[in-house]
């Protein structure tokens, strides 16, 4: 399908400028949830100096924040569809600067923790909200560029949290640097209420094609889910089996970038050898090339109706380097190489990944479409840690690779599955 189909009215200067403000917008909300999802982190060895905690401890502070994200992140979505994203969205920042404060001004674990459950209970809310602002509010023609631009922001954000605070740290104190994350975010919140009518109602093009709009394929001919209960939402959602390949897809894919994240750097001494500063600089190198990646992806969508398949060929493409890479074929500075390259594929498929589930997506239940398939992300997040930790523990050095070109594997079997039962659901429905 192309944007010509969806955009019926024709492109003008304006349409352009408004939805780049809306993708400006969008996207530096996306960059401050990710990066506060890192400033607990990035205090560890100052709460771990100030009050002595060990790092189980700190590391459960950590666990309840995503805890508490992944569980509101799936019932989040609900409320976005009933009440529409802009207040949500401020209700989410509004708790990261709270969380901020609460952490700056804290006497103990009590008030960490505390912390933590309000920063998560924040951070739950952003893809729900983002990508029902984007469908809703850009064009179709843009919203390639949109999806890219929102994965990039988000990388964004997580490099700037350890430059930011470790600065702040360091010309001040933890506490300072705290208030500050809190205060940075609280600009975002103010850019959101100036701008909040960039951030409210449907684009006009989009409401014109509504009706018969690319995201309401398996969906068509049902009711405005929006107008349901949350439990008939619900039972129809979950009868859908492409909802649970999308849950699927990104529980798999988030175990795979889990397992590059954690235990790149200790594969590449062990396999080739490489110190861990170079390590280090190849994995922010995987990083920086996903961000590319996602910019190339982004002109993908716009020259290929078929998204699918361009998530497939660039995830099987970036699980056969990361194979290569396990099997120590390479030399050492080539290894370096393949892991950008791969960080590089891996990224291409995120904007056509998003506009696949855009296409499974029923009309009314956009947040909540989001909210549940993207909670499988926090699902893959928090198994694939531990279970890969064991394997390097077992001695199994080069298994975190292997296991995460076995998820990027699955996860393009499963976007080609979730795209013909979407396209499967659309024919029945014009049958009836």
């Amino acid at each position: 399908m192309s944007s010509a189909t969806l955009d019926p009215l024709p492109d003008d200067s304006d349409l352009k400028r408004k939805d780049w403000l809306i993708i400006s917008l969008v996207g530096a909300v996306h960059a401050s949830s990710h990066f506060f999802q890192l400033v607990l982190p990035t205090l560890y060895l100052s709460l771990a100096h100030e009050y002595g905690y060990d790092f189980v401890k700190l590391g459960l502070l950590a666990s309840a924040f995503f805890l508490v994200s992944c569980l509101g992140q799936a019932s989040s979505g609900f409320v976005v569809d009933r009440i529409g994203p802009a207040p949500v969205l401020r209700f989410g920042l509004t708790c990261f600067v709270l969380s901020g404060i609460l952490i700056a001004v804290s006497n103990g674990y009590l008030m960490l923790l505390l912390a933590a459950v309000i920063g998560g209970i924040g951070n739950s809310i952003f893809h729900p909200v983002d990508y029902s602002i984007l469908n809703h509010r850009v064009s179709a023609r843009r919203l390639g560029h949109a999806f890219s631009t929102h994965g990039l922001t988000g990388n964004l954000g997580w490099a700037l949290t350890p430059v930011f605070m470790a600065t702040i740290i360091y010309l001040s104190n933890w506490r300072v640097a705290a208030f500050s994350a809190a205060a940075l975010v609280a600009v975002v919140l103010l850019l959101t209420w100036l701008g909040r009518g960039l951030l409210a109602g449907k684009n006009q093009v989009q409401a014109l094609a509504a009706d018969d709009g690319p995201a309401a394929a398996p969906g068509a001919g049902q009711a405005d889910l929006a107008n349901q209960t949350a439990m008939q939402t619900l039972v129809t959602l979950l009868a859908q089996p492409s909802l649970w390949g999308a849950f699927l897809f990104f529980a798999f894919t988030s175990m795979a970038l889990s397992a590059v994240q954690n235990y790149t750097i200790p594969m590449l001494g062990e396999v080739y050898g490489i110190d861990k500063i170079l390590a280090g600089t190849t994995l922010s190198a995987y990083m920086v090339a996903a961000a590319l990646g996602m910019l190339a992806g982004g002109f993908l969508v716009g020259a290929t109706p078929n998204t699918e398949r361009t998530v497939a060929v660039s995830l099987v493409m970036a699980g056969l380097l990361l194979v290569v890479l396990a099997y120590g074929a390479v030399p050492p500075s080539f290894a370096v190489v393949l892991v950008a390259l791969a960080g590089f594929c891996s990224g291409v498929s995120a904007p056509s990944r998003d506009m696949l589930i855009r296409r499974v997506t029923p009309k009314g239940a956009t947040g909540t479409v989001y909210g549940l398939v993207y909670s499988g992300m926090d699902v893959g997040s928090s198994l694939a840690p531990a279970g890969f930790g064991l394997m390097l523990d077992a001695g199994l050095v080069r298994g975190p690779w292997f296991g995460a070109a076995t998820g990027f594997g699955v996860a393009a079997m499963l976007a080609l599955w979730v795209a013909r039962s979407a396209s499967g659901a659309t024919l029945r429905t014009a049958r009836a």
